[in-house]
């Protein structure tokens, strides 16, 4: 009697436990970002190595932090306080060299993906003074010089630099013009492909400053209409609608011709260097060494498989190509960011697949190879440093498995690898200038972001922010929990996944399944990291949500990576359809209710697995690409070639050319402004699907970019989707 009582207790309290437990809302992911953890804004890294500041309150104070003791020393700005400050708060903000005035920006418009305008400001921080930049409008991409006397920045085009000391403007270009000429920032391909959006870099003795020209004059105009609609409104297009005309390069016509000029300040003279004979170019990136007579320039061939490291004299304006990375199949995109100067100004170091690996090598500044750091079969995905003074790399890699991330520090010798990091999960790192101390994030798909101070060695100093609150709160909701798992296909390739079973699962039943993916060149989906988005309210509601990585992603080496080389979602969607075979096999999961959904890549992913295979009852493509002949130079013809080139790739990959085999429900979804996907993918692959007689379901959204967003757009998105998939894959 007593073992029932107890038994009948234990019952009642899980009951009440579960009753007191919330059930998550579409609102908590699509606008009350319920589950959104606490970061750290502004984080920036003193000179000293000591200290480091971060912007709090709102953007109003950037304040002053000891790495070791974690006390606050000084409040550098406090901007309402200022003297008869224009703004009252900031969006981010650069130090001077020597750490006497800041430059930051407010009431920032956004362009594309990365590039903007903003409002520019001068702090004096010992006067608590602040000047604008300047008085004719908004500025791009302003930068201190090294000495901390003069900010080059771009307007309309054109770069101009000014002098703090005299307060004068010098415009050192002239022919800026919009879909013309471009100084000194990227075009659209250059930014949105290479990642970017400053193309000038000061001297380190501040007496010249490189820039790149863009002549996109024979590059052709793609057109979209803009309506009235809202967030912004546009009252003007009310009854008839407008046009934004850009400068945009489909894969296999023209491109940019780019220039690498660099200004005197003190002789007002522009010279111009020597790129070679050949001209259809990419110059992804300018930096000058730790030399002022050495402006390093990288060279991509059109392919992309070649990439020179060109050295120019500004005064000769001579050139020499000391290191090239020649890869038979292309050069990765995030290997721009991968070359660095040491100090002593006679070694550089390249983060590349040399050997198949991402990995850490040396060289001189002649071009020989001194020695490679790092090996292994696993990659290095960042490069944070060398300590001269220990002579010790730093870097974060996925050694232990490709879904996770660990700090490591490794010998000038590449001897005594040490992970500094010992909790599994996805561990990042921002480093003190001199090395000695590194902010920490820690994360995993239970964990919040734990934000805390380390020292090189590896040794936790103390904690800044646990995110408990969020912990807390995540106790009182019904939420789901990632599960990991891998399978090996009929290829015998192992592929790696994580699933979240419904709330109050139960294995005797059987649950519809929704695969979500991106499944992008280089990209991971598959982390073990803090995540609460979409998935997990779906799960709440009674779906098996699974997402797995094919091939094609990332942090597997580039033999995993680069297979897909000329038939970009061939290889990609087939293992999403692998991944449906093998879920199907579960047996809580109803294989007669399996969906498919994605954004982007991930959208054209879901055309292509349900024109390839009937396993998929539904599925929902958000902005997809439908043909590679849609889209841009950089990224396109990095991993396909030319529509000339590659014929036969382009018309394996195009889900227009597949239209005719679609299978199930499928749902479009678009917006008109869309400037890196055009709605032309949607609109002509509609068009294909209804000469097919295919029947499909589509939705536009007006005025909205890319992301799909703004007032109440991400909110009718979501919950659009919901019904969707309640109507015709739940039920």
């Amino acid at each position: 009697m007593k073992y029932i009582v107890l038994i009948l207790a234990f019952i009642l309290q899980t009951l009440l436990l579960n009753a007191q437990e919330k059930e998550v809302t579409l609102e908590d992911f699509s606008t009350n970002h319920t589950f959104a953890p606490k970061r750290i804004s502004g984080l920036r890294s003193m000179k000293d190595g000591a200290h480091y500041t971060v912007l709090e309150e709102g953007g109003t104070k950037i304040v002053k932090y000891s790495y070791a003791t974690g006390k606050e020393t000084t409040i550098i700005a406090e901007i309402p306080k200022l003297k008869e400050t224009p703004i009252q708060s900031i969006l981010d903000y650069q130090f001077s060299e020597d750490e006497t005035k800041l430059l930051v920006f407010t009431q920032r418009e956004n362009i594309y993906r990365r590039s903007f305008v903003a409002n520019y400001y001068i702090i004096d921080i010992a006067r608590r003074e602040i000047k604008p930049l300047s008085e004719n409008g908004k500025e791009q991409v302003a930068t201190f010089s090294p000495d901390g006397y003069k900010v080059a920045y771009v307007k309309k085009n054109n770069v101009y630099i000014k002098n703090l000391r005299f307060g004068t403007t010098t415009q050192i270009t002239e022919d800026g013009e919009f879909n013309k000429i471009i100084n000194g920032i990227p075009d659209w391909v250059y930014e949105e492909e290479f990642s970017y959006n400053r193309a000038f870099d000061w001297s380190p003795n501040s007496e010249e400053l490189a820039y790149v020209k863009f002549d996109e004059s024979e590059v052709k105009e793609f057109s979209f209409p803009v309506y009235k609609a809202s967030f912004p409104s546009h009252d003007e297009n009310e009854l008839y609608p407008g046009e934004y005309s850009f400068k945009y390069p489909k894969a296999g016509l023209k491109n940019s011709k780019v220039s690498v000029h660099v200004y005197h300040l003190r002789n007002r003279t522009t010279k111009t260097m020597d790129l070679g004979e050949e001209t259809d170019i990419y110059i992804p990136r300018i930096k000058w060494t730790t030399q002022p007579d050495q402006l390093a320039i990288i060279r991509l061939n059109r392919l992309q498989n070649q990439l020179d490291l060109i050295i120019a004299n500004p005064s000769s304006q001579v050139t020499r190509v000391i290191f090239t990375d020649r890869n038979n199949r292309y050069i990765s995109e995030e290997i721009l960011d991968n070359i660095y100067f040491l100090e002593d100004g006679e070694h550089f170091v390249y983060v590349g697949e040399l050997d198949g690996f991402n990995h850490i090598h040396l060289y001189t500044m002649a071009g020989a190879k001194v020695k490679q750091i790092t090996s292994g079969k696993w990659d290095v995905t960042k490069y944070y440093g060398y300590n001269e003074k220990l002579s010790q790399f730093y870097f974060q890699a996925a050694a232990k498995s490709p879904m996770h991330r660990e700090i490591y520090s490794i010998r000038k010798d590449g001897s005594k690898m040490t992970r500094l990091t010992p909790t599994d999960g996805f561990n990042e790192a921002w480093f003190s200038d001199n090395m000695s101390y590194f902010i920490h994030e820690f994360s995993n798909t239970t964990t919040p972001p734990v934000f805390s101070v380390w020292n090189n060695s590896g040794k936790q100093i103390r904690t800044i922010e646990e995110n408990k609150a969020l912990q807390e709160k995540v106790k009182d909701y019904q939420l789901p929990k990632k599960e990991f798992f891998s399978f090996t296909d009929d290829r015998r390739t192992q592929l790696n996944g994580w699933m979240m079973k419904p709330t109050n699962f139960n294995a005797s039943k059987k649950y519809p399944l929704l695969m979500t993916q991106y499944s992008g060149p280089n990209s991971q989906e598959v982390l073990d990291k803090w995540e609460m988005d979409w998935s997990s309210f779906l799960a709440s509601k009674g779906y098996v949500v699974a997402c797995v990585d094919g091939r094609g992603t990332g942090a597997r080496g580039e033999d995993f990576t680069k297979q897909v080389y000329m038939q970009l979602g061939n290889l990609e969607s087939d293992d999403q359809i692998s991944a449906a075979q093998y879920l199907g096999t579960l047996p809580y999961v109803d294989k007669e209710r399996i969906g498919i959904w994605g954004w982007s890549f991930g959208g054209y992913m879901t055309t292509m697995a349900m024109s390839k295979s009937d396993l998929f009852r539904t599925g929902i493509s958000i902005a997809p690409i439908t043909d590679w002949k849609f889209y841009d130079t950089a990224f396109t013809e990095r991993f396909m070639r030319s529509p000339k080139e590659n014929p036969k790739g382009y018309a394996l990959t195009s889900s227009l050319e597949l239209a005719p085999n679609l299978n199930g429900r499928l749902f479009l979804i678009h917006s008109t402004a869309d400037d890196n996907v055009h709605l032309q993918n949607t609109l002509e692959y509609a068009d294909r699907l209804v000469q097919e007689g295919k029947q499909f379901d589509m939705f536009i959204y007006p005025n909205r970019n890319h992301s799909i967003y703004g007032g109440n757009t991400r909110k009718h998105l979501y919950n659009m989707m919901f019904e969707y998939l309640e109507k015709n894959l739940k039920n």
